[in-house]
């Protein structure tokens, strides 16, 4: 009797596993060296897989329910076991539960800034991070390029390679969409829907996995990017940037709260309005200078001589008519003037270049 109770017990009679955690992606049966008899119970709970591999090589495939193990229900397996005929004997098999739930909320983000090409702002640096939710969906392949061999495969072993993966598909992706760094913010729902397919395509054929969720929350670019698109808004809050720097010289010649720093520019505005006046009212009859946003009077135009027969006034262009002048973007030419390489004076928080300085520019 006793022999008989030690050689039951060298068989196992029930296969089943209960996920008490929230984060196992496959779990190994535990068969303590044992064998399975023949006719043995598999049981498999919703959002299981059972997975059979038998000396290195993946075998049958079972889903959810109640299982008795025999030729019929594991041919596979049977076929590598050599059993035919329905010869029945207890056999060794690694078993591996796979959970084939959602995992939802993991993190992704850009460990490096992604470098893209933009028609507003040139070589722009951009951050991005976000969520995604994912399940498995071929069992073996996930146990072969993933788990492996792992007892007890968990999700933070894997996640750093998932975060990897997802932004590199999501850096291709951004660069070749070639979505104005201004309206990426506008399309984050677009932005993630579009870039499931691609994502999945890689995640399935490399891992087994599908993406069922990617969700882009944030794109950001540098702090100096940032303040050229705070820029720019002011500016097109503004208007007619011509109209509203003589109106704010006005006021301030007015009430004397310019300053002794800001004599010279003050000087500056009041012939530059001179000038247009003399232009639009004298007898030579010439057309007054056309107000649009960042024009300034006498830029991109011969200089009209001082009422003695002096030298003539200076002509003064703002950063985005040296920008178009040069074939650049305006960033380019403020980053030059920040770095003194090129001359200016900066009124308030614009600035102006004379064309001596920018003639001594082209020279180098």
């Amino acid at each position: 009797m006793a022999l008989m109770n030690f050689i039951n017990r060298q068989f196992i009679d029930v296969i089943e596993w209960v996920d008490d955690s929230r984060d196992t992606l496959s779990f190994r049966f535990p068969d303590d060296d044992k064998q399975i008899k023949n006719d043995a119970q598999l049981i498999v709970r919703e959002s299981q897989v059972a997975q059979f591999v038998y000396v290195g090589q993946f075998a049958d495939t079972l889903g959810p329910g109640k299982h008795t193990l025999k030729t019929e229900n594991i041919p596979i397996l049977s076929d590598l076991l050599g059993w035919k005929y329905k010869f029945q004997t207890p056999f060794k098999c690694d078993v591996y539960y796979v959970t084939t739930r959602v995992f939802p909320g993991n993190k992704w983000g850009t460990a490096n800034p992604v470098m893209m090409r933009d028609a507003d702002f040139g070589v722009v640096r951009m951050r991005a991070f976000g969520t995604y939710d994912f399940k498995v969906v071929e069992p073996a392949l996930f146990l072969k390029e993933v788990a492996g061999t792992d007892h007890q495969f968990r999700l933070d072993e894997f996640s750093d390679v998932m975060r990897s993966r997802i932004v590199s598909v999501f850096s291709e992706a951004l660069a070749t969409a070639k979505v104005p760094a201004l309206d990426v913010a506008t399309r984050y729902g677009e932005l993630g829907e579009a870039l499931l397919a691609p994502l999945n395509a890689v995640m399935r054929e490399k891992y087994g996995l599908e993406l069922t969720a990617f969700v882009v929350e944030n794109v950001s670019v540098p702090p100096e990017l940032e303040q050229a698109i705070d820029k720019r808004g002011a500016m097109t809050a503004i208007g007619n940037l011509n109209d509203y720097v003589k109106y704010n010289m006005g006021n301030a010649l007015a009430e004397g709260k310019a300053g002794v720093a800001g004599v010279g520019a003050e000087l500056a505005a009041g012939l530059a309005m001179g000038q247009s006046m003399l232009q639009g009212g004298g007898a030579g009859g010439m057309a007054a200078a056309p107000s649009q946003p960042g024009f300034v009077p006498g830029a991109g135009g011969a200089a009209a001589p001082s009422a003695g027969g002096g030298a003539a006034l200076p002509e003064l262009f703002t950063p985005e008519q040296v920008a178009e002048a040069l074939a650049v973007t305006p960033a380019d030419v403020l980053q030059e003037l920040e770095a003194g390489t090129l001359q200016g004076r900066k009124i308030g928080s614009q600035w102006r270049i004379t064309r001596s300085a920018l003639d001594e520019f082209m020279k180098g």
